[in-house]
């Protein structure tokens, strides 16, 4: 009834407008017929009345379609929320799965590092002890090469001084010395 209030205030003022204009004196028209305020009043009660229904059922769809994109949001948030949910539990494995993975790499390179050390003073001990040997075949080497190389010299100057001291006759003297002694023992 407010919109009516105000059709009717309008066409009293436009009502007074033209009185006004024409007779140049301020005053209400009381003649309904003349000033069409029935009129007014039909078409205004008309458009308020189909309009209702028109202006009713698109601020209802209206209604429906923002209950629709609310709905929408939320199980757009719900899905949203599950699947951060789902992402943190898989970045939770991820981590523990990355962390399982640097204690075994810290634990292979460990195990590695003491297998290579182990193998290293095997190496060396190993190269120490074929060292040793090589040293002591050379040192038993070098022996042998001293003492031929001394029996050889000793034979020389043993083969030098019986040229020079055995003379004939001292040949003979030995030789019939061995000869008497193998004589006994056949």
């Amino acid at each position: 009834m407010d919109i009516i209030g105000k059709l009717l205030v309008i066409s009293a003022l436009a009502g007074e407008e033209i009185t006004s204009t024409s007779s140049k004196s301020f005053g209400f028209n009381t003649n309904f017929l003349e000033a069409n305020v029935i009129n007014i009043v039909i078409l205004g009660s008309g458009v308020f009345y189909l309009g209702r229904n028109f202006l009713t059922s698109a601020l209802e769809l209206r209604q429906q379609k923002i209950a629709e994109a609310l709905q929408e949001a939320e199980d757009r948030l719900k899905q949203a929320t599950i699947r951060l949910t789902e992402a943190e539990k898989q970045m939770a494995q991820a981590r523990i799965v990355i962390d399982q993975i640097k204690k075994e790499a810290e634990n292979t390179a460990r195990k590695v590092k003491e297998t290579i050390l182990a193998q290293g003073k095997l190496d060396i001990e190993r190269l120490t002890n074929t060292g040793k040997s090589s040293i002591e075949k050379a040192e038993i080497q070098i022996k042998k090469q001293i003492q031929q190389h001394i029996t050889s010299l000793a034979l020389k100057r043993v083969s030098t001084q019986l040229k020079e001291y055995m003379t004939p006759n001292l040949q003979t003297k030995v030789i019939d010395a061995n000869i008497t002694q193998l004589g006994g023992q056949i």
